[in-house]
């Protein structure tokens, strides 16, 4: 039977190759540096709880170091020409997009038909779009992994930001900030009118998200100050209603921040656009939108007639 733990090694396995492959290159200016964060991230997914708080807490440190230090960057990943690039690309068309949209595919399949959920799904997805990719691009298998230190390198630290935000999130919970929240917002609106809280739970976890990063992270705090006090406790809101909506909510900040790396600066990055900013210009006026009507959702759908 699959498990969880099976997907963290596997991703385990990934990031020691990545980290072996850098220490290996020689035209890697920082391979030291580069080869012992993904070393050291990837011994997290392969030992996980039994690695204890404190050694995690240890490692992540490490890890810091390194990237404080600026000893991060990229090597030579052996790729082809961007002749042959274009060549290859012009010869396959649209069945480069086959494997990309086969992970959604067997992940909702594999997610719906049986009892694995939809992280396991996702990692048996992957690598079923891995296995297709190969047989259609007829790809030497090991240059997978090259192509994967491309990538990760590219992204550098950033791949890592959503766990740290999630687990300062998590902290922030745990450390009274929600109920520090719920006295704010108490004091700052009428707290009686259904559409104040509701505006305040979905703006509020917006905010915070452009300030995390991340909209879990923001959800454990929001949520315990002003979602459940206020609006499902005092307004009797529906939770399975209102908790998906606030998720959507705070999704919208996610489009707004540069805290949220891996969405909004990292593809700015690998476009090798202008601005590392531009992504988000061009998403905030569609993140307000939606911003306006998850509120209008939550108001009109939340609360039972």
């Amino acid at each position: 039977m699959l498990t969880l733990d099976h997907v963290y090694i596997l991703c385990g396995i990934y990031l020691t190759v990545f980290g072996a492959l850098s220490f290996a290159d020689r035209h890697h200016a920082k391979k030291i540096g580069t080869g012992l964060f993904w070393l050291v991230y990837g011994i997290t997914f392969f030992a996980g709880a039994s690695l204890g708080n404190e050694n995690a807490g240890w490692m992540v440190i490490l890890m810091a170091v390194i990237v404080a230090a600026k000893q991060m960057g990229t090597g030579n990943y052996r790729e082809s020409s961007p002749e042959m690039k274009r060549a290859a690309s012009e010869r396959l068309g649209n069945r480069l997009l086959v494997p990309v949209l086969a992970v959604g595919v067997i992940t909702f399949i594999i997610a719906a038909a049986t009892n694995l959920g939809a992280l396991i799904a996702f990692g048996v997805a992957s690598i079923a779009a891995l296995i297709l990719a190969l047989l259609i691009t007829r790809g030497a298998p090991l240059q997978t992994f090259q192509e994967g230190r491309r990538l990760i390198d590219a992204i550098g630290w950033a791949a890592i930001l959503s766990q740290l935000l999630a687990a300062l999130g998590a902290l922030f919970a745990k450390a009274g900030v929600g109920t520090v929240v719920s006295g704010i917002v108490a004091g700052a609106i009428p707290t009686d009118s259904r559409l104040a809280v509701v505006v305040a739970y979905c703006v509020g976890m917006a905010l915070f998200t452009v300030i995390m990063g991340n909209a879990f992270a923001a959800f454990a705090v929001i949520t315990a100050g002003i979602g459940f006090p206020l609006v499902i406790t005092m307004h009797g809101a529906d939770p399975l209603i209102v908790g998906p909506i606030a998720m959507l909510a705070g999704y919208c900040g996610t489009l707004m921040t540069p805290m949220a790396a891996n969405f909004n600066i990292v593809p700015a990055a690998l476009l090798e656009m202008r601005s590392k900013y531009g992504v988000i210009r061009a998403q905030i006026p569609l993140a307000a939108a939606l911003l306006i009507a998850n509120i209008l959702l939550m108001y009109i759908l939340g609360f039972p007639r």
